[in-house]
């Protein structure tokens, strides 16, 4: 048997697929999605529940139709607030002092805990409360043991993580009439074009706003909350909205007197284009508010103190050898331009004080040199200064930034945040489960080091299946055997040939992920000429990595947003929360080096609940054996697309199951290797190029090169030999003549 021709049979979708994507008319860049809801399964008796009404007859059957009208009108125009159809309702000014009484006239009645399930269920909506058995919490009744039989620490474990049902936020207009957030925030999200609520705002939202009203169990002080959601689901809303509102009750309850702007929230994010996406959608979420929301550069000074000097705890040594060989990935996102910012920066003055910040946006590196006080870069700083105003940390793609690379950055930044009272929110596409337990066991170091005798609850939010690629976008797998190959299959995305079984066509633009900024540099050159000058040329093809001035990365970006750069070449640099409204799919040139990557690469495409995009992945020979881990995404993520669906037959899937038995099993050790290094032969000085020449064109440039070098090399001999001879005959004692 063929192979590779079995390899490449086994992925071909299928035609008779019911999926609107697969026809092919709908595409990302579109518009927004009317519903950017990912899930909405029916709960049998969910919606007819608690709503039966007896029929009447006669005059009292018209008066009972009529109430009934009238109270569905007024539910409407609360739930709907952000309706899309029909024209705004004339509603009559209130004055000051009856505001609060009108709000409450209008409030709407909150769920029982039965809908609350039911809704909750339909979205795939699931709440866990890990660990930090709060005020108010119930503790689960322990059994006791029988003799004989010894306790199960498994056991233990999954009856403390109890399972909650807090209120869903069913639309955007509760947020004014039931969780009083302020009305400029409500105005912001309706110019923004939020209608309809998302499962991670429907469900984080309420628990971060009003815990005590959210789920009646937790107390009012607070939670910390891990967020775990497909990307592309709204998540830097879900954790902005909180941050605004936390600055602005603040200073409702200190009155007058109330300092303006004090730093209240950080935001850390992995990448400089990460954070730079996160202050403007806080920005555009602020408006009118006054909060100040500012990204972190090298010369901003914040509100700091001298951190006591306590005995330093050893996280995890275990990072020290990706920090070093991964090189490629985000965190050289720093470096890359530390001395143009130095430049520019050095020639202005200083700020005399502390800027005006109340939400901090930074990446690890800038905030914990300024709080250690370096002014060079500093591979391993210590944290000298802490941060006495911060009552929120919030960490998006909290995964990375514990992973080792950011591990030790991330954990001196929290430990700087040193208010007892300080609340913990992760947010990622990818959570794994030694993460989890790292931040419970942080949670319980904080809260014995700074003596909190209640701490607060850890929530856990899970929305469809965990660690999965968002259910609207088709995947491929195509084999192409070589590095030659995939040059030659990206080639023919670029110029589509349309086919029964071929799926729905990768149409520009799109993002095409390489393992090295070698490689991407590599591949720019290959395909900068591939589009005609009658279609801009070389223009429409752009290269982004961490070795690129901020300026020139700032420049690429926007002209890709604008529509100006079809084919943006790129790393694992743009592969996390970087929101590109107009993707249409996503390219893997090279195999992602972990089941994580591949979620969040394939998740830059079918943003927002948008149908059509398209996530292609070309492996070789040398990837067969690591192509298993991304197969099972794609496979999982598939299932739950087809859960819920009528008339969808699951089995009819992009990869068979046939396919998923036959490839080979990974070691655990492999798996940490592709994930620091990639695959070897296509680092630096591998045997794997990407390039259209032969053999032996590529030797017989070798060969000119180095004897261009050789000849370089003998002429400054040379020349050095002839200074020496120089040298020595000026050194020499002049001639005296001949003696009588």
């Amino acid at each position: 048997m063929d192979i590779l021709k079995v390899l490449s049979r086994g992925i071909k979708p299928n035609p008779k697929r019911n999926n609107a994507a697969a026809i092919g008319t709908a595409l990302p860049s579109a518009g927004a999605h009317p519903n950017p809801q990912f899930f909405h399964d029916e709960v049998a008796g969910a919606a007819s529940r608690g709503k039966k009404r007896k029929r009447r007859k006669g005059a009292a059957a018209g008066e009972a139709n009529e109430n009934d009208k009238n109270d569905d009108d007024s539910d409407v125009s609360d739930v709907d607030y952000f309706a899309l159809k029909g024209a705004p309702k004339k509603t009559a000014v209130v004055p000051d002092a009856d505001q609060a009484a009108a709000q409450k006239q209008r409030k709407p009645k909150l769920l029982d805990e039965e809908e609350c399930r039911a809704t909750l269920r339909s979205h795939r909506l699931k709440f866990t409360i890990l660990s930090g058995k709060g005020e108010g919490v119930k503790e689960p009744a322990k059994k006791k043991a029988k003799k004989g039989e010894e306790p199960q620490k498994e056991k233990e474990k999954e009856k403390r993580k109890e399972q909650i049902f807090p209120q869903p936020l069913k639309a955007f207009g509760e947020l004014r009439y039931v969780y009083d957030v302020s009305p400029e925030v409500s105005d912001n999200l309706v110019r923004q074009g939020f209608r309809v609520p998302t499962e991670v705002q429907m469900g984080s939202l309420p628990l971060l706003l009003r815990p005590g009203m959210a789920v009646k169990e937790v107390g009012e002080s607070g939670v910390d909350f891990l967020g775990v959601a497909p990307t592309g689901s709204g998540k830097t809303v879900s954790f902005l909205i909180p941050a605004i509102d936390a600055v602005l009750r603040r200073r409702a309850e200190e009155g007058e007197g109330a300092e303006e702007n004090v730093l209240q929230a950080v935001v850390v994010a992995p990448t400089r284009e990460l954070a730079s996406q996160i202050v403007n959608e806080g920005r555009k979420l602020a408006i009118g508010t006054g909060v100040r929301v500012v990204l972190m550069r090298r010369s901003l000074k914040l509100v700091a103190e001298d951190l006591a000097k306590e005995k330093e705890e050893v996280v995890d040594e275990e990072g020290s050898e990706g920090e070093e060989e991964n090189g490629d990935q985000e965190s050289e996102e720093e470096e890359g331009s530390e001395a143009e910012k130095e430049e520019k920066e050095g020639d202005g003055k200083e700020p005399k004080g502390p800027a005006r910040v109340d939400i901090l946006v930074t990446t690890p590196k800038v905030l914990l040199n300024f709080l250690s006080g370096e002014k060079k870069v500093v591979k391993n700083p210590k944290a000298k200064k802490a941060l006495p105003t911060v009552r929120s940390l919030i960490l998006d793609e909290a995964d990375v930034l514990l992973d080792p690379i950011f591990r030790k950055q991330t954990m001196a930044i929290w430990r700087a945040c040193a208010r007892p009272d300080l609340a913990l929110t992760c947010w990622s596409a990818t959570m794994a489960s030694n993460i989890e337990a790292l931040i419970t066991k942080e949670l319980g170091k904080r809260a014995k080091r700074l003596h909190i005798s209640k701490p607060y609850p850890l929530i856990r939010l899970v929305v469809g299946l965990k660690d999965t690629a968002v259910p609207n976008v088709t995947h491929k797998l195509i084999y192409t055997a070589t590095e030659q190959g995939k040059l030659l299959g990206l080639r023919q995305l670029l110029h589509p040939v349309s086919e029964p079984d071929s799926g729905p066509p990768l149409r520009p633009p799109f993002l095409v992920f390489t393992q090295t900024i070698e490689r991407a540099q590599a591949l720019h050159d290959e395909l900068k000429y591939d589009i005609p000058l009658e279609a801009g040329g070389s223009a429409r093809v752009a290269v982004l990595h961490s070795s690129l001035p901020d300026s020139v990365r700032s420049k690429i970006m926007a002209r890709f947003r604008a529509g100006e750069i079809w084919v943006l070449i790129t790393t694992d640099v743009l592969a996390r929360g970087v929101d590109f409204a107009g993707v249409n799919g996503v390219v893997n040139y090279d195999v992602p080096g972990s089941a994580a990557a591949y979620v969040h690469r394939a998740g830059r495409t079918g943003r927002a609940g948008r149908e059509g995009g398209v996530a292609v992945t070309f492996y070789t020979k040398d990837d067969i054996p690591f192509v298993k881990s991304v197969a099972n995404v794609i496979a999982a993520s598939e299932k739950q697309a087809f859960t819920g669906k009528c008339g969808v037959d699951a089995s009819n899937s992009t990869v068979q199951k046939w396919l998923l038995d036959a490839l080979p099993k990974v070691a655990k050790e492999d798996k940490r290797k592709l994930k620091v290094r990639g695959v070897e032969s296509r680092r630096a000085g591998g045997k794997a190029s990407i390039t259209t020449k032969s053999t032996w064109e590529l030797r017989k440039e070798r060969n000119k090169l180095g004897a261009i070098e050789a000849s370089k090399r003998r002429k400054r001999e040379a020349m050095k030999n002839g200074g020496k001879a120089r040298q020595e005959e000026e050194s020499g004692e002049e001639w005296g003549g001949l003696d009588d």
